[in-house]
């Protein structure tokens, strides 16, 4: 299971703001900004995708577009 992840790390490494980055992987925008804030921690479920569009997001985004 994926341990801790660095939400704002990811997106900022796929240079994209907030609102493109919840739009590009179906993410609430709103729960975005808490991640990043750290208001709140994704889940074991959400860590696995976060760390999956952090080694192979285009995969993610063809999955999601099909």
């Amino acid at each position: 299971m994926p341990g801790r992840v660095d939400v704002r790390s990811i997106r900022e490494g796929l240079s994209l703001t907030q609102a493109e980055f919840a739009a590009r992987f179906a993410v609430p925008v709103d729960t975005l900004r808490k991640w990043e804030r750290g208001v709140r921690e994704p889940d074991a479920a959400s860590r696995a995708y976060l760390t999956l569009i952090q080694r192979n997001p285009k995969v993610v985004e063809e999955t999601l577009a099909a």
